[in-house]
This record gives C-alpha cells, sequence and structure tokens, in this order.
C-alpha cells in the first residue's frame, strides 16, 4: 500500500484521518484531471473527440464535488469558508477575507453524521 498521501506514519494515524487524506488525495487527483481535460481539448481538433473528452471532464467535476462535500462535512471551518465564497457574484478576494474572519468564530466540532438518516429512493 502507498503511503505518499500520508506525513505521519499510516499506523499511527486514526480510520478517520487516514479516510481525510485519502479524500484529499482524491480531490487533489480530480482536480489535475480536470485541467489535463482543459488542455487536451484546448488543442483536440476532432469534434467527436473533443466531446468525449468534455464528457470524461464532466465526471471529474462531478468527483471533485463529491469529494469536497464530503471533506467539508467533516471539517465546520472549511465549510464556513466554502458558504462564503463560492458562487457569490462580486469580489472573490473580498468574499474570502469575510469568509475567514467568519471561519475563526466557527467551532472545530464536526456536526452529527447523516449516515444513520435512512437512504434516500431513487425514482425509477
Amino acid at each position: 500500500m502507498g503511503t505518499e498521501q500520508y506525513h505521519e506514519p499510516p499506523g499511527e494515524l486514526s480510520q478517520e484521518i487516514r479516510t481525510f487524506a485519502r479524500m484529499a488525495a482524491s480531490l487533489q487527483e480530480e482536480a489535475e484531471a480536470i485541467g489535463w481535460y482543459e488542455q487536451r481539448m484546448s488543442l483536440e481538433r476532432d469534434a467527436q473527440a473533443k466531446a468525449i473528452m468534455e464528457d470524461a471532464q464532466e465526471e471529474e467535476f462531478k468527483h471533485f464535488a463529491m469529494a469536497l462535500e464530503f471533506l467539508s462535512r467533516r471539517k465546520p471551518k472549511w465549510r464556513v469558508v466554502l458558504r462564503d465564497v463560492l458562487f457569490k457574484a462580486g469580489d472573490i478576494v473580498e468574499h474570502g477575507e469575510e469568509a475567514e474572519e467568519e471561519e475563526k468564530k466557527t467551532p472545530n466540532r464536526r456536526p452529527p453524521s447523516r449516515s444513520s438518516a435512512p437512504p434516500r429512493s431513487r425514482p425509477r
């Protein structure tokens, strides 16, 4: 098993921290893949090949979003910053500075897990 994602001895880390590290590594990998597809699409001349790459990149966006959501559910301070910066019109840096101030007021503890909730039913 590779340990490049760990900066401390994996055996000394809790399962929760190892999962967090794996998801953080996944987030990085998804972001990297999104960038690779962006470069490839910018050079591709074949329309069908480019369409396939766009479809693949959309999957990477979905995986990136899911990993980010997973991590932010475990870090309330991250959630505050994400809420205060993402999807807002205006100056991104100003939103970031405001979010930093809000984050300082946020406790570190994690909200209760939703995993005990019954699974959502899917339409058929």
